[in-house]
């Protein structure tokens, strides 16, 4: 049987394209406008694509006519406008809603086209997306009246369907070691409709169905990065693939971070104001969360693993390395991705999960009755020639930490219990200046999303609490502490702001961070009960009846902080 066509739009790294591959199709061709993704996709599929901004077909059918006629047209329009990541999902959504209907505009003119080949499509974008999208495009809507009429159709008529045409999926039950939540739309032709691929795992592996690929079961049999250089024989975790370490890329180097880094991620993984909690490290027994386009280390969506080697503090933990991605991404251990580190990343980070697209593959295989090959396609060498491996088999030297902006925001709580957070910063939170303000805050928000309310605490109120916090056991020796020691630790305001720019503690005071952090481990060495109790004689949290004892402890900690702080 002759090869079914594919020709990829947005096509990055090729993922999308990979799994189609894997399937028997011919990959014919990949758009994209940025380089390092073009040349990626030419060294892993052979061919010689050339930079192109998908909006040249917006403007020009005589350019979309033009195109290869092809059995497949696949397609995954940048999604980083449209992710609530972004800006907290505030950014501006109009490229994203222009480049996805430009993609629209091809397939319309494809499908719909005289003696059209065209079999099946499909688009891939994050979940976010549909909100910006219309349910269905006539040629109008894609700026094809002229073209319709030509063709002796109603430009009124819905060119794409996207309604009954769109499903949100997760790589995870498709055998990706990755949890990926992604909505694809797309069509059957024969069928007039987009035709799910049956899931083949699930979190129990109950109904003849596997379990779900886990980061552990990733890891078992693999080598981890501080392996030291030997020609032992590396199996991939996805694939019947076997190479020797030495054609092993971009795997053996120090992706150690920071603590100042892992400790901002571990605070907004496990204390967010107003988020669930989250693992740190990550929980080895799931599916790995999603992998993003950028490499970082200090936030709540890092991905971050226990380093494998004896270290403390700094580098203690670290990110995965651009390989152990791109097998979470379902890439074979032979891909090449070119460019450096943070390139790589973006190029594994935006790629589509192979085995999701695998299984769209094999669905118009089916539908089709066309036979499915017996083995997946793959390549079984790498072509290393040329690649900027990031191999170093060495340590790295942890001894330049980041340092913050002048004049950054400080905002940090030891304890989120009771639906409550006490809460340090060096602005008005209320307020939410973009920069520091020179003085320190203690403030309390009741509840865990945005419009609850906040009440601001005056300096020295602290002593108001003496009395409640005498009444609890450990509450002397908490009293004691704070007042002989740790008070002597907290800097002048332009001092605190200084370390925690530098994300240093100096000879005789501490970084405020690891203040905040220091009154969460005295309350917990402590044993303080974790009870509520009535507010009866003093009524210190005005907007909630009962509060647990830890956050009376706690208030009386950061107010002593921002009281010194201020000079109060």
């Amino acid at each position: 049987m002759k090869k079914l066509r594919v020709i990829d739009f947005f096509c990055g790294a090729g993922g999308f394209s990979e799994g189609f591959r894997q399937m028997g199709y011919e990959i014919i061709y990949g758009f994209d406008h940025w380089k390092p993704a073009v040349e990626t996709y030419n060294h892993n599929f052979n061919l010689n694509c050339v930079v192109k901004n998908i909006l040249d077909f917006k403007s020009s059918i005589a350019e979309i006519e033009s195109l290869p006629n092809t059995e497949i047209i696949i397609g995954s329009p940048p999604c980083v406008s449209f992710s609530s990541s972004n800006k907290s999902g505030n950014a501006d959504k109009s490229l994203g809603v222009e480049l996805t209907e430009t993609f629209l505009r091809i397939v319309a003119v494809k499908k719909h086209q005289p003696n059209s080949i065209l079999k099946a499509w499909f688009m891939e974008n994050v979940v976010n997306s549909k909100r910006y999208l219309q349910t269905a495009y006539t040629f109008k809507d894609l700026g094809l009246t002229e073209w319709a009429n030509k063709n002796r159709i109603s430009p009124l008529k819905i060119a794409i369907d996207l309604y009954e045409n769109s499903a949100i999926i997760n790589s995870a039950d498709y055998g990706s070691f990755q949890a990926r939540k992604r909505v694809i739309s797309g069509e059957i032709i024969k069928k007039g409709k987009l035709i799910l691929p049956k899931s083949s795992h699930s979190e129990d592996g109950l109904d003849g169905k596997k379990k779900y690929m886990t980061i552990g079961k990733m890891k078992q049999n693999f080598p981890h990065p501080f392996t030291k250089l030997s020609d032992k024989i590396i199996n991939d975790p996805h694939y019947q693939i076997k190479i020797s370490q030495s054609q092993l890329t971009d795997h053996f180097y120090d992706t150690g971070i920071y603590k100042v880094e892992w400790k901002f991620s571990k605070y907004w993984k496990i204390n967010h104001p107003f988020m669930g909690k989250m693992s740190f490290p990550e929980n080895e027994n799931k599916p790995s969360r999603t992998i993003t386009a950028t490499k970082i280390a200090n936030s709540r969506e890092s991905i971050i693993y226990k380093t494998e080697i004896n270290r403390l503090g700094d580098g203690e933990y670290r990110l995965p390395t651009v390989r152990e991605a791109a097998i979470i991404m379902g890439f074979p251990i032979t891909y090449q991705f070119i460019g450096a580190e943070n390139n790589k990343w973006r190029l594994v980070g935006n790629a589509v999960c192979c085995s999701v697209s695998r299984a769209f593959a094999k669905v118009v295989l089916d539908v089709h009755r066309f036979s499915i090959p017996s083995s997946l396609v793959l390549k079984n060498k790498p072509k290393i020639d040329g690649i900027v491996n990031l191999n170093t088999y060495k340590i790295k030297s942890l001894n330049k930490p980041p340092i913050k902006n002048q004049g950054s925001r400080f905002r940090r709580h030891a304890i989120k219990d009771g639906n409550l957070t006490v809460t340090l910063s060096n602005y008005d939170i209320e307020n939410n200046p973009k920069s520091a303000e020179g003085k320190w805050f203690t403030s309390i928000q009741y509840g865990t999303g945005k419009g609850f309310p906040i009440q601001k605490i005056n300096d020295k109120y602290y002593k108001n609490l003496e009395e409640i916090i005498n009444d609890y056991k450990g509450g002397k020796e908490f009293l004691k502490y704070i007042n002989n020691g740790f008070s002597e630790k907290i800097g002048n305001a332009n001092e605190l702001q200084k370390l925690y720019e530098l994300q240093i503690s100096s000879t005789k005071h501490i970084e405020p961070t690891e203040l905040v952090d220091l009154v969460q481990e005295i309350i917990d060495e402590l044993k303080i009960e974790n009870v509520e109790i009535e507010q009866k004689k003093l009524i210190v949290f005005k907007h909630k009846e009962k509060i647990p004892v830890k956050q009376f402890f706690a208030l009386y900690a950061i107010n002593k902080i921002s009281t010194i702080a201020n000079g109060s």
